[in-house]
């Protein structure tokens, strides 16, 4: 008699996505971008189309939260940090270029607070903007890669990392307000009239702004998305599960969370640098320890493990905030710190993640029904 066998290979290969399924990723960015560059700016006045501008740039921090905190489990709570870094580099750039339109060398909160004639020497680079573009991604993450390697080299995790975050993000403020004759102070960087060469009191330069921060959106999403189910994901994902286990294989999970946090702050960084054109302000009060408990706050709310649950939770977090804040100033803060308790606490997958709850309540029902029926 002659029996078939099954080959190895077969037997372990795994089946292949429907079509359906392997194109629900590129179909949901193709409506993605629909939305944000086709449907927006038509239905959308320009006062609100401003606001969603200011929306997307903290989606864009998200993006890198979800990339550190959702696959690498790394609570980060400075974002505000890499984020005031990138948009300080960016207005430091467009105040000496206001400047030098008006033919003066000095940005007009110098001569306000009689700094002198001399433009400090660590502006002054600032000048050129390749060197200013480059500075808004490349400086958040030298800072990050700078306390990154000594942070994970020494095991540094959980709630002591995101204090020792915090607390970065609590002494830049601190130290932007005590330059004020450098930074601005408490007031930050303001009044910025221009954006390489376009003027922001224009609605039509300021919808080019939200064209670019929308696609800078999308391109972002879709690396991040091919990180996710790159080797690399696979890998933040162990380290975050199992730090030993990675080492028994052979890679170090202090460098897999460093490149992760590296990355998070370039997006943070570059999410400051567009902030800047779409509100004209940069302030300490923008970078400090709520801000960056709110790019988190966002995340965890639509799920920090899904990508889109992230951009989706920050925008809705953002746009609530906005709402609330000016009806209920004083209790705003409060309802904030109880979304992000109720979002860690008893829903850790954000909402993007109620569908499958739901699924699993409602199969553990059907199966205890079917148990006490037999």
């Amino acid at each position: 008699m002659t029996t078939t066998t099954t080959p190895a290979s077969a037997a372990v290969t795994p089946p292949s996505p429907s079509v359906p399924e392997r194109l629900r990723v590129p179909a949901g960015f193709v409506l993605g971008a629909v939305l944000l560059l086709g449907v927006a700016p038509v239905l959308l006045s320009d006062f609100r189309l401003n606001l969603l501008a200011k929306y997307l740039c903290y989606a864009i921090v998200a993006v890198g939260v979800s990339l550190a905190w959702g696959r690498g489990g790394l609570m980060v709570l400075g974002q505000g940090v890499f984020f005031g870094l990138g948009g300080y580099a960016m207005a430091m750039h467009l105040k000496l270029t206001d400047a030098a339109a008006t033919g003066e060398t000095l940005p007009d909160f110098m001569q306000l607070y009689g700094t002198g004639d001399t433009l400090p020497w660590w502006w002054k680079p600032f000048a050129d903007p390749a060197f200013a573009l480059a500075m808004t991604v490349l400086l958040p993450m030298a800072v990050a890669a700078l306390l990154g390697f000594f942070v994970f080299r020494r095991r540094v995790k959980g709630a002591y990392f995101a204090i020792l975050s915090q607390a970065l993000a609590a002494a830049l403020s601190i130290w932007l307000i005590g330059q004020q004759a450098t930074t601005g102070g408490t007031n930050g960087l303001t009044d910025i009239q221009g954006f390489f060469g376009y003027s922001l009191d224009d609605p039509v330069n300021q919808r080019m702004v939200y064209f670019v921060i929308a696609a800078v959106l999308l391109l972002l999403m879709i690396g991040a998305r091919q990180l996710f189910v790159s080797r690399f994901g696979e890998l933040l994902v162990a380290a975050r599960d199992s730090e030993e286990r990675v080492r028994f294989l052979g890679y170090d999970p202090a460098n897999v969370k460093l490149v992760a946090y590296v990355l998070a702050a370039g997006a943070a960084g570059l999410a400051g640098a567009l902030f800047v054109p779409a509100v004209g302000i940069i302030s300490p009060a923008l970078i400090g320890i709520v801000p960056s408990i709110g790019f988190v706050i966002g995340a965890a709310v639509g799920g920090r493990a899904s990508l889109v649950g992230a951009v989706l939770g920050a925008i809705a977090v953002a746009w609530t905030q906005s709402t609330l804040s000016d009806a209920f100033p004083a209790a705003w803060t409060y309802l904030q710190g109880l979304l992000f308790v109720l979002a860690v606490g008893f829903l850790p997958g954000g909402l993007a993640s109620l569908g499958v709850v739901l699924r699993r309540r409602r199969t553990a029902g059907a199966t205890r029904t079917t148990g006490e029926t037999a």
